[in-house]
């Protein structure tokens, strides 16, 4: 399995950025006649945390799922990172060449290898 993190050109600063959950998302009800103080706590999805960036970089983040879909995945890794995997590495390099082809210095990933504890 190969990971890679998302770096995207920011639209205001122009710096690069990447999407990392700083806190999870909290649901909860309001009652019409009484008080429910119930909420469900839980991180976003991969795919969910780079939807809600629309707009904050320079690249559509909807094309950018659309192609990492056809070599891996989006997911949040440890609740806070956002990264990209795929099974294997030649479908990284492919996944990386597709996103250079479309969107050139706009964004990019960087790979980055799984440590075994010892």
């Amino acid at each position: 399995m190969e990971r890679a993190l998302l770096w995207f050109k920011c639209a205001a600063m122009h710096d690069p950025v990447r999407p990392v959950l700083k806190k999870p998302s909290v649901i909860g009800w309001e009652a019409k006649f009484r008080r429910i103080d119930l909420v469900i706590e839980r991180p976003l999805r991969g795919e969910e945390l780079l939807s809600r960036m629309k707009g904050w970089f320079t690249v559509d983040v909807r094309q950018v799922t659309e192609i990492v879909r056809q070599h891996g995945k989006l997911k949040l890794l440890d609740d806070y990172h956002l990264v990209v995997e795929t099974k294997e590495e030649p479908e990284m390099r492919a996944l990386t060449e597709k996103l250079a082809e479309a969107f050139g210095d706009e964004m990019g990933l960087e790979c980055f290898t799984k440590k075994k504890l010892e």
